[in-house]
């Protein structure tokens, strides 16, 4: 048995005000729960989104299920929230009113704010209620991630308070500790992410940067054939379907200009900037593990021949020690996959 000033530190019993948790190592956990659903109603029932002589609001959270823990273990903070929120929302067009929802299936520590899947919808299909779908798509889901990005802050800023004990020289007031920041730990996928704001530039580029991180980036190009026409490829690179079938994954996606998509359960978002039928596809596309906010350019080109289809892939901005993986899997995961599910072949020559 330890004794007093004996043995490993761990388990010595100090003195201290509140006799528990010495050192913080031991697991507490606070229910957050209670305090989430307040937060969550206060920030998002009655939010006004308003831009550019458009306004909507949300009139009602029709649905708000899940939970949230905030714990500490050896003194690092972790946190646990899982919400699915389904809220209602009307606005005026043209002296018409429009209603509609904003599902929200799935905010979670597993997810940064700007990652968190907001699906808007209206009641009823006109051209009023088609332009308000609109603003809220392009407006409103960027004004309620930033309310999402409120309760996240709040959460662990109100929550921290308490978990992280003094130590017993520090109740004593006789030792001034400095505390690191520590990564944010997110234990649903088994990786700690370090948020670091990167100031990318090419590799050429030798003009001075006062703040950030320098990173290399570099550009793929590359040329494949498939034994199909054009209009079938092109189907099978936006038909959510078909998408689905090659990925084998989750698939979200609004094809159209502006519009999210999402591939490969998540791993793989980025934004539709140009569509041309059969023709060409711009995308602003990053993989999950790239540093935060750091998106390439994908330009998918079609172009039909006598008897085959040729695809130009060029994706620039992508950060060089991730070239040779991403040129991999672009390779196994979109034209092998194709090639193997729509039977497209490889083309002989």
């Amino acid at each position: 048995m330890a004794k007093w000033g004996e043995g490993d530190p761990r388990w010595i019993v100090e003195e201290r005000p509140d006799a528990t948790n010495v050192n913080n190592w031991h697991w507490t956990e606070k229910n957050a729960t209670p305090w989430s659903r307040d937060k969550l109603h206060a920030l998002l029932d009655g939010f006004v989104m308003a831009s550019n002589g458009q306004e909507c609001s949300v009139t009602k959270i029709e649905k708000m299920e899940g939970e949230a823990t905030a714990n500490n273990r050896k003194g690092k903070l972790i946190f646990f929230y899982e919400w699915n929120i389904v809220l209602e929302w009307k606005g005026m067009c043209n002296d018409e009113e429009v209603t509609g929802k904003v599902t929200i299936p799935n905010l979670s520590e597993e997810n940064d704010v700007d990652e968190v899947e907001l699906t808007v919808s209206v009641d009823t299909s006109n051209t009023a209620s088609e332009k308000l779908k609109l603003f809220m798509y392009n407006i409103g889901r960027d004004m309620l991630r930033k309310q999402l990005d409120t309760y996240i802050r709040d959460l662990k800023a109100d929550f921290a308070k308490g978990l992280i004990l003094p130590k017993k020289d520090e109740a004593n007031g006789t030792e001034t500790v400095t505390v690191k920041k520590d990564k944010e730990t997110v234990f649903a996928s088994g990786f700690n992410r370090k948020k670091i704001d990167l100031d990318t530039v090419n590799s050429s580029d030798t003009s001075p940067k006062s703040v950030g991180c320098k990173m290399d980036v570099k550009t793929l190009s590359t040329v494949e054939k498939f034994q199909c026409r054009a209009n079938e490829l092109y189907d099978a690179l936006t038909r959510a379907d078909m998408v689905t079938a090659f990925t084998r994954g989750y698939v979200k996606q609004d094809l159209f200009k502006g519009g999210d998509f999402v591939y490969f359960g998540g791993n793989i978002s980025g934004k539709f900037e140009e569509i041309e039928t059969n023709k060409k596809i711009v995308q602003t596309w990053r993989y999950k593990q790239w540093p935060s906010g750091h998106f390439s350019t994908v330009t998918i080109e079609l172009e039909q021949k006598e008897d085959h289809t040729e695809l130009h892939l060029t994706q620039t901005m992508i950060p060089a020690a991730e070239y040779e993986m991403t040129r991999h899997n672009w390779q196994r995961y979109y034209w092998d996959s194709i090639r193997s599910a729509f039977g497209f072949g490889s083309f002989l020559y």
